[in-house]
């Protein structure tokens, strides 16, 4: 059974799925903001942070990335690298996020003998291509809670996000569809679409 990566623009349903996937399937879910947030108050000097430069913290993160997903979803989690401990035996995991760089990601996963990410995850983009600024403010204001960074923000700042999300939601399915991942977008719907796909899920992972 293949693991799983989740990818893409802000409310889309990445984290909704995740969790749906861990009630299905009992897969592990990995929260790619809680790491960037760990790494923010562990190690400050790798500018690895929330809500701040997203593209600097995609791209210092990215090297982590590619060594945890090679060490833990190759066939013996060593690859070229003697020192490592070998593979965790049916360790399956979904990660979602919006932290991704593939093109540092990949050179790392070919050390661990992953010529291919969809050879070795399961490959989902969610975007959202169709909502207006008022739209997506409108979903902050209903869906936000204290988990969330954008959380107490005023109207003037969601606004500025919300510009922010529709620029990084057409630029991530450029992204996503370049480097295999296939693209659902959650624009309207969005509950039947994640329902429909857990579904789908099942079906590749022949459940």
């Amino acid at each position: 059974m293949k693991n799983i990566i989740i990818a893409g623009s802000s409310r889309a349903g990445k984290s909704t799925l995740a969790r749906m996937i861990n009630e299905e399937l009992s897969h592990f879910v990995i929260n790619l903001d809680k790491l960037v947030a760990t790494f923010q108050d562990a190690y400050p000097q790798l500018d690895i942070r929330l809500a701040w430069d997203r593209e600097k913290t995609t791209d210092n993160l990215a090297p982590f990335l590619g060594h945890f997903l090679g060490m833990f979803s190759s066939e013996d989690g060593r690859g070229l690298l003697p020192y490592s401990h070998g593979a965790v035996k049916k360790n399956r995991f979904v990660l979602e996020g919006g932290y991704f760089n593939f093109e540092l990601i990949e050179p790392i996963l070919k050390m661990y003998g992953i010529e291919e990410l969809k050879d070795n995850f399961l490959l989902i983009g969610l975007i959202q291509n169709k909502k207006s600024v008022d739209e997506f403010v409108g979903d902050f204001k209903k869906y936000d809670t204290q988990d969330d960074w954008t959380y107490g923000f005023s109207e003037e700042e969601l606004r500025e996000i919300a510009k922010d999300a529709i620029s990084f939601s057409q630029s991530m399915s450029v992204h996503l569809s370049k480097h295999g991942f296939t693209i659902y977008d959650t624009s309207t719907e969005r509950e039947r679409v994640l329902s429909q796909l857990v579904d789908e899920i099942k079906t590749k992972l022949d459940i």
